[in-house]
């Protein structure tokens, strides 16, 4: 820098500048402590004569030095799958396995149902039925199994009280709970005269995915 300009560096605000732009000119002394203070904070651990070799060296940018804000909180992480089976998060305990503890659930089901499809009227169209139906939560429904590559499974009915992604749980009327694999097998569910047909091959997802999955009207079932 030549000493021209120095000197105008140096130079004190006008008054009315001053006044302009709400900052005020310091002595000498005011600004040797600011300079020393800003370079100190910017520069933490580095000693004046390494301080001095830098500003030979380099230019020194004065920008505006923000105040820490309260650190965020990271959001707790849920339970693993290994942990949600260790703890047996999803295991019905065998006093809970009645029948009629599960008919109010039912009764709510067939509710979500009648809102989900705006009404189930004589004159309601089947398919847009059938397609709202393949996204519902079937938590709570009656399921009967129509056909399986089990014989043993067919005419199992019962309130389903666990969808996992390849099988499911129902509880049937004698108490008994049932696993169906959800592969090889055709349900069907009924409320209020609508008969639904489940193909499970076609359902292997977890309810939670088949809101937003696209089923195609034609395909192959193999059973």
């Amino acid at each position: 820098m030549s000493k021209e300009s120095q000197r105008i560096v140096e130079l004190k605000l006008p008054e009315d500048q001053s006044q302009l732009l709400g900052v005020k000119s310091q002595n000498d002394e005011k600004a040797e402590a600011f300079t020393s203070a800003f370079l100190r904070r910017s520069m933490p651990g580095a000693s004046l004569t390494k301080i001095e070799c830098a500003l030979v060296h380099k230019a020194v940018v004065l920008k505006y030095h923000k105040k820490a804000g309260p650190k965020k909180t990271k959001r707790p992480k849920g339970l693993s799958a290994k942990q949600r089976r260790e703890l047996k998060v999803f295991q019905l305990k065998p006093e809970h396995l009645k029948y009629e503890l599960f008919l109010p659930l039912h009764e709510l089901w067939k509710q979500y149902v009648r809102d989900l499809c705006n009404g189930l009227k004589p004159e309601s169209n089947p398919q847009v039925i059938q397609n709202k139906l393949l996204k519902a939560d079937f938590h709570g429904a009656v399921i009967s199994v129509d056909r399986s590559k089990c014989p043993s499974y067919v005419g199992t009915t019962g309130i389903l009280v666990q969808e996992l992604k390849h099988v499911f749980k129902i509880i049937t009327k004698e108490d008994k709970l049932k696993v169906i694999p959800k592969r090889g097998s055709v349900f069907s569910v009924e409320i209020d005269g609508f008969v639904s047909h489940i193909y499970g091959s076609r359902f292997q997802m977890r309810s939670s995915e088949r809101s937003a999955k696209k089923f195609k009207a034609k395909g192959n079932i193999d059973l």
